[in-house]
């Protein structure tokens, strides 16, 4: 991985998460609960938003979830959307007075209710309005248990995205991430708003470079705790993990396949970091690149036609492609002399990575790959590990604020940002945004 603590533009396989060697401990069973959850801050204004007002729904004091808040809050994140204040006791049925709202600046209208069923279930039921052509857009009712009220509040804001927007909502997606509280790590996922975390995997040593499968059922990731980096997969509903890179020198930065059956990887077995490619069970091994140079940080193109990796083969880091089943690699980035950890939006067309500006400024960039055009988008100076949003219209990245490890979303144009951080005395690094449907 990047060194970004050198004055000098360098390569090495640690993080800056990683803060010292590793020696042997583990604890944690899978999906265990941790309950600092994430408080979240919005900031800034995107170009154009669409004014809605959502009503809290009728009797979700019940439910012990403010169901109208998280729709709220989910819409206002994703830059898209303003709030216009709601108007109390409206429900699904309720008959809109559409020139009250249109007087209001309201374009559109959501208002639901909650009602607990005999089995003890909630039937959460919803409508949209278009308060300008004056008409239903959508409804639904969703039956769910208690522990999934949460999910069906992010569900009907994933609904009403998608009805408004034309793209696909990532409310009820997951965050992988890694957690450090004092000298334990932890590795979490929660909710795409930071809540509901549980703990995957529980360590003294350190934690880096998850990575979700396709289909948001496993996590790959460089585990120290035998004194090594050593990648592994874990199976997310059972717990259960296998090794799949334990060979001489270091294992690290794997990164799945778009049809999950390989990965590439970065290891050193064979001398200086060079990429491969790996079975999901850890056979077939595959030397991809042959550089006196140290490759590191692959990741495929989403068609799984290409990969894109860092390299210093130019004298400094920059980010390269091949073609995934090996052969020549072509130089992507061109503006300045060091930039690093690329990741791709799922449609193909931009890149995203970090590049050091001055001495020691790192900051978030994305890059138009048919035009070449680069834009930095943040004003923080230590940022890391971006990663898309599988509708490719936001971007998670670490970075720090406040003196603490925090994570980060942004819009595509930096607009419009949310600030994910721990009530806790905790840092949180590595992120990684799970696939649709996880």
């Amino acid at each position: 991985m990047i060194n970004k603590t050198t004055a000098k533009p360098s390569m090495t396989l640690t993080r800056r998460a990683l803060l010292g060697s590793a020696a042997a401990g583990l604890a944690a069973p899978a999906w265990s609960p941790a309950w600092a959850q994430f408080r979240v801050e919005i900031a800034g204004v995107g170009a154009t938003r669409l004014p809605i007002a959502i009503n809290d729904f009728k009797d979700e004091a019940a439910t012990g979830q403010t169901l109208g808040a998280i729709i709220r809050a989910d819409l206002e994140r994703s830059g898209q959307f303003s709030m216009v204040p709601g108007q109390p006791g409206m429900t699904e049925t309720s008959v809109p007075q559409y020139s009250d709202w249109r007087s209001r600046a309201a374009d559109a209208l959501v208002a639901g209710s909650a009602t607990r069923l005999a089995d003890g279930r909630f039937d959460v039921r919803y409508r949209l309005w278009d308060v300008v052509k004056g008409q239903d857009l959508a409804s639904e009712s969703l039956p769910v248990v208690a522990a999934d009220l949460r999910l069906a509040a992010h569900k009907i804001a994933d609904a009403i995205y998608q009805k408004l927007t034309g793209d696909r909502g990532v409310f009820a997606t997951r965050l992988v991430y890694v957690n450090k509280a004092g000298p334990r790590y932890t590795l979490r996922v929660a909710d795409a708003d930071g809540e509901g975390e549980q703990t995957v995997l529980a360590s003294p040593e350190p934690i880096i470079s998850p990575a979700w499968s396709p289909d948001g059922s496993e996590l790959a990731y460089v585990s120290f705790e035998t004194r090594k980096a050593v990648v592994w997969i874990q199976d997310l509903r059972t717990g259960r993990r296998r090794k799949i890179a334990d060979f001489r020198g270091s294992n690290s930065a794997p990164a799945f396949s778009p049809n999950g059956q390989q990965l590439a990887l970065t290891l050193s077995r064979d001398g200086g970091s060079q990429l491969y490619l790996i079975g999901r069970n850890g056979e077939g091994v595959r030397r991809l690149t042959q550089s006196p140079s140290i490759d590191t940080e692959p990741v495929f193109s989403p068609d799984g036609a290409q990969i894109y990796f860092v390299s210093d083969r130019g004298g400094a880091p920059q980010i390269y492609r091949m073609p995934a089943a090996g052969g020549s690699a072509e130089r992507v980035t061109f503006n300045g002399n060091y930039n690093i950890s690329p990741a791709i939006s799922p449609d193909g067309r931009t890149l995203t990575f970090i590049t050091r500006v001055g001495g020691g400024s790192f900051k978030l960039c994305v890059m138009d790959l048919a035009s070449g055009q680069v834009q930095q988008i943040t004003d923080t100076t230590d940022d890391e590990s971006p990663s898309f949003a599988p509708n490719g219209k936001l971007i998670v990245y670490a970075t720090r604020a406040g003196g603490r490890d925090v994570l980060m979303t942004t819009t595509l144009d930096g607009k419009v940002k949310a600030k994910l951080a721990t009530p806790t005395v905790a840092d949180i690094r590595e992120p990684a945004w799970g696939p649709f449907g996880n």
